[in-house]
């Protein structure tokens, strides 16, 4: 039985490889065209640790980064949040517009949108009570950069709140692109920020991933929520 399902294994590690093989780039190009393979990319459901994270919290003013197709700003939005989901790619974003047109009105009044690409250092909303960073993945040194601006957008007594595939995922089997840069863990983004924040979740948190072929992964998320005190 081991030897038969071995070679199994092998093909579908191998599918992903092959998969994950091109470099991810940090383009609008890159993204219109990735979201154009697939009528979605995501589940449409919002990400597991911004629900754990942010429920509870008092609904303010957020920042969305990375969007995507608008799951995560929607959730906020429905629990009164007023949120700006920013993407790279105007593909997602149009994605985001037409399910936030579906909801209820009350909810799509409170949700905005706008293209931007962050390595061009954009003028972004300060004072925000959240910013929320899921699954972005930028090599240094624009990531030390880039958070860093994202950072210093959030008001004394908001939150900052990073989730990331942990570097250990290389090594899991998942499909991953494979280009360890991208990778980082929670400490590594604390370690950026100065005595003026309160670290209050740093760690790498373990879950389980099933793959397209109902194959289950042990994989773990970086997870990072600070509240700016000063």
């Amino acid at each position: 039985m081991g030897r038969s399902s071995a070679p199994l294994r092998e093909r579908r590690h191998s599918h992903w490889r092959k998969e994950y093989a091109v470099l991810v780039e940090y383009t609008q190009e890159f993204w219109d065209q990735r979201y154009r393979q697939r009528d979605r990319i995501w589940s449409g459901k919002p990400n597991r640790h911004l629900v754990a994270e942010v429920d509870g919290l008092q609904p303010g003013s957020a920042l969305d980064v990375g969007c995507g197709e608008g799951a995560d700003a929607a959730w906020l939005a429905e629990q009164g949040w007023d949120v700006l989901g920013i993407d790279v790619s105007e593909v997602a974003l149009d994605r985001a517009r037409a399910h936030s047109a579906e909801l209820d009105p009350s909810v799509a009044d409170r949700l905005h949108w706008q293209q931007v690409d962050l390595l061009a250092s954009p003028d972004l909303p300060r004072d925000l009570d959240l910013v929320s960073i899921q699954f972005m993945h930028l090599p240094e040194p624009h990531r030390s950069r880039v958070f860093g601006e994202l950072a210093s957008r959030v008001a004394v007594g908001g939150t900052l709140l990073i989730v990331a595939h942990d570097p250990s995922d290389l090594h899991s089997g998942v499909g991953r692109p494979h280009q360890a840069d991208l990778y980082f863990t929670a400490q590594e983004i604390a370690a950026l920020l100065d005595d003026s924040w309160d670290v209050r979740v740093c760690e790498s948190r373990p879950r389980v991933e099933r793959s397209s072929d109902g194959h289950e992964h042990a994989i773990s998320d970086a997870v990072l929520l600070a509240v700016r005190t000063g």
